[in-house]
């Protein structure tokens, strides 16, 4: 759980390390690109940390969207860049902690062809049902998943290999139901077939599925991650459901290989004064997003954990790598 005093000590941190000029903001004026392979919530948010960074950096500061792969299209051409400051990425975690486990073979080290900067926010996952369960709860759905026996299916979007997908994983593992993914490379085709009583169970990041939620059209009935969703927070947790489960996606920046640590420190300081203003915090809680603070080292440390963690998932439930 991340404490006040966390961010507090990031916030002070982040202002000494400014007391250098970032970036040689007074001699350099080139542009600043923030890659982001993925849309929505993470857009939302990496256009709220390039309009930070301009404001401290006091140059332009630009967010370019690099679509595809599962964002491995943006992760490769951050890669490739030269470890000046001038490219970065804003991402999730899944491209460095559980694409290593799902793919044979990846064309990027996770660890040594990137440069972790600042953890940035977390957002978590949504379990929801609709009108082919009539389930109004997450032991109720489980009971009829597990009448349907191997034919139990739940929906994970964006689709195979993603964070959605591990939480079934682990649904499976923990309930001891054999359920089947059907994965769908976006949120809003298994949210209406959802909600058009052709698929049991969807799960996919929280924020897509509040909506219908609201309207009764669907039901949430947990969400992954530590604590309740600020976007729904009627809905319980799965650890509060029963079941001992946390699983939660992080949005943070990345910079290439041997991006010298001064450089990461600065970056760094300049992104951590967005958590702690109102209008930024209220526009992530739109998106489903909570303030992950993070430095470079802890934010790899983190991620050490959960390339661990999904390795175990993946080898427990028999998972297959697939061929990129």
């Amino acid at each position: 759980m991340i404490r006040r005093r966390t961010v507090m000590r990031s916030l002070a941190a982040g202002a000494a390390t400014l007391a250098v000029p970032a970036l040689r903001a007074q001699e350099d004026k080139s542009v600043v690109t923030i890659l982001v392979g993925a849309a929505s919530s993470m857009d939302v948010t990496a256009r709220l940390v390039a309009e930070q960074l301009r404001e401290v950096l006091g140059r332009p500061v630009v967010v370019v969207s690099k679509l595809g792969a599962g964002g491995r299209v943006a992760l490769n051409e951050l890669k490739r860049a030269p470890p000046d400051g001038r490219t970065l990425m804003f991402s999730t975690s899944s491209l460095f902690a559980i694409y290593p486990h799902i793919y044979t073979k990846l064309d990027y080290d996770p660890v040594s062809d990137f440069t972790p900067i600042a953890g940035v926010s977390w957002f978590d996952l949504g379990i929801a049902t609709g009108s082919m369960t009539g389930a109004t709860d997450l032991r109720q759905l489980t009971a009829w998943q597990a009448k349907q026996g191997s034919g139990a299916i739940y929906g994970a979007a964006p689709g195979a290999g993603s964070s959605s997908h591990f939480v079934g994983i682990a649904l499976a593992q923990a309930t001891g139901v054999p359920l089947q993914p059907a994965h769908y490379k976006d949120s809003g085709v298994g949210l209406l077939d959802l909600a058009a009583g052709r698929l049991p169970m969807l799960i996919t990041g929280t924020s897509p599925l509040v909506e219908m939620h609201k309207a009764g059209r669907i039901r949430l009935v947990a969400v992954s991650g530590e604590k309740r969703s600020p976007l729904v927070p009627d809905v319980p947790t799965l650890r509060e459901a029963g079941l001992n489960i946390t699983i939660q996606n992080s949005a943070a920046l990345y910079g290439p290989a041997k991006l010298p640590r001064e450089l990461v420190d600065r970056i760094h300081a300049g992104v951590m004064p967005m958590l702690a203003r109102g209008d930024a915090l209220e526009k992530m809680a739109m998106q489903g997003m909570v303030p992950f603070p993070m430095d470079g080292r802890q934010l790899a440390a983190w991620l050490a954990q959960e390339r661990k963690r999904y390795e175990a998932l993946a080898k427990a439930s028999g998972y297959v790598p697939e061929t990129l």
